[in-house]
Formats: C-alpha cells, sequence, structure tokens
C-alpha cells in the first residue's frame, strides 16, 4: 500500500497484516506488532480504540495479494478507507522529510507521528498538503468539456485540473488554470467538494464553472493534448463504442461527472 508498496493500518490489539485481499473482499491490514520502524497515530473512535500506521515489509497472507489505495480505495468502508489515505500521506511524508529543510540535520518523530523535529535547531516541520482544484466546465447547452493529457492513453478523458498558485485563491486558480490550458474564460464559479488525494500529498478541491461553448478551444500543447465538449449522449456513445474509458469512481472527478450526467456512467470500473 501506499507511496513506498509498505505502508499499513491496523488495529490496536489486534495485528493484521500488509495488504488488501483481492476484490470482493478487501481489507487493509498492518505489518504486524514485531515489525520495525515508527508508528503513526492515525486517531480514536469513539469506543475508545486507537489505531496506528506504519512502514515495513507486507507478510504473506494466504489468499491475499497487496494493492493501493487506488486499485481499492473505492471499495474500502468508510473507516478502513479514511484510514488507509491517512497512512499513504503520512507515510509519504515521513519518508521525503528525514532531513531538516533549514540546515539539513536529521529529524525525530513526535507528537505521535504528526511532527518532525530537527535534532539541531530544534525546528518543527508539519505534513505538507498541496491544495489542487479540479473543475467541471459547462457551457450554455449543458455539455462538459473533457481534455487529455500527453501521455494519457487515448481513450482517457477527464475534467481539468491544477495546483493552487501562493497569492491565489481557489476560485482564482480555477479560472487561471482553465484559461492557461484550453484558453477559455470562466464565470460563476462554484465549490462542490474536496477530496484527499495522497499521491503523494494533494488535496483535491471540486468546482463547477461556465464558459461560452462558442469560444474556439486552443489547448496548451504542455498540458492538454486534445479538448472537446460532450453532451451526455455523446459522452455515453463514446463509452459504449470505447473511444472513452469511464472513471473509476474513487476520483473526484469522477463524482464530478456523475453528478452531471445524473448517475453512473456506461461500463463504470469497480474501482
Amino acid at each position: 500500500m501506499g507511496g513506498a508498496g509498505h505502508a499499513g493500518a491496523g488495529r490496536r490489539g489486534r495485528a493484521r497484516a500488509g495488504g488488501v485481499r483481492a476484490v470482493p473482499d478487501p481489507r487493509v491490514r498492518g505489518p504486524g506488532r514485531g515489525a520495525p520502524g515508527d508508528r503513526w497515530l492515525l486517531g480514536v473512535d469513539p469506543s475508545g480504540t486507537a489505531y496506528f500506521g506504519a512502514a515495513g515489509p507486507l507478510p504473506e497472507v494466504e489468499g491475499a495479494a497487496p494493492a493501493g489505495l487506488r486499485e481499492v480505495g473505492a471499495l474500502l468502508e468508510d473507516r478502513d478507507s479514511g484510514l488507509l489515505t491517512h497512512v499513504v500521506a503520512l507515510e509519504h511524508w515521513h519518508a521525503t522529510h528525514r532531513f531538516c529543510p533549514r540546515c539539513g540535520a536529521p529529524t525525530e518523530v513526535r507528537s505521535a507521528g504528526h511532527v518532525r523535529v530537527c535534532t539541531v535547531d530544534g525546528s518543527e516541520h508539519f505534513p505538507r498538503v498541496d491544495p489542487a482544484v479540479i473543475m467541471l466546465v459547462r457551457d450554455e447547452a449543458d455539455r462538459i468539456l473533457l481534455a487529455r493529457g500527453p501521455s494519457w492513453p487515448a481513450d482517457r478523458r477527464s475534467v481539468l485540473a491544477g495546483f493552487v498558485e501562493p497569492g491565489e485563491s481557489l476560485e482564482q486558480a480555477v479560472a487561471r488554470e482553465v484559461i492557461e490550458e484550453v484558453g477559455l474564460a470562466v464565470r460563476d464559479v462554484r465549490y462542490l467538494g474536496s477530496q484527499p488525494w495522497p499521491l503523494p500529498r494533494s488535496l483535491m478541491l471540486g468546482f463547477t464553472a461556465r464558459a461560452d461553448g462558442r469560444a474556439p478551444l486552443r489547448p496548451d500543447p504542455e498540458e492538454i493534448l486534445d479538448a472537446a465538449w460532450f453532451t451526455r449522449e455523446e459522452l455515453r456513445a463514446a463509452i459504449d463504442a470505447g473511444e472513452v474509458v469511464a472513471p473509476g469512481p474513487l476520483s473526484i472527478a469522477a463524482q464530478l461527472i456523475m453528478r452531471w450526467y445524473g448517475g453512473p456512467l456506461p461500463k463504470m470500473p469497480l474501482f
């Protein structure tokens, strides 16, 4: 699980192995009580049960195979999905912040895994989260804009997205990203919801926006290979013909599209 393939979440007093069962019975498991390495507190439930995360080798479990958040997040129960998301984010942060960015000295884990402290200058360092906006752009005919990145497969399309720059609001980030990526000015920017996406450390902030569908699309070739407007009927036909692959339900991109579409898309995978 997770960025290094070894993050796991376990329940105190009940050691669990470190993977997730194949569908239809995915379960979050940990590397076991005796495994070396740090433990990070993920939270305490109303019954007083504490949950911890750890990074370590995954033991063999008969009939099970390791899988990551991207593969099985949508199949887990709410508790386990939240635990796995949390521990993947923490594991990546700890793995990439072992040294102080101010002086280069080693850092130590404190506050149950949510702070690292420099061993020389005493500075405290906290988990980093990178906000990113993701937006479903619609025109006056209620079509949506879907685009393909340069490195994506030919049948993959999604909504536009991008990171928030220093000094700008979320709404400004939406407007900037759309005009940079496809050359459209947007209006009526509205927030819908968010999703943690610890691959490696993003917080996706979902929006809708309106644009003039008659205006020419001018994709930035470094960011967008092609972009096009779709009606519901056109999107359904493209998916049925194999020209577009329906996204899995885990991502907020899929949730934004399904909200506009009116329900699950045709041929939508389980995850």
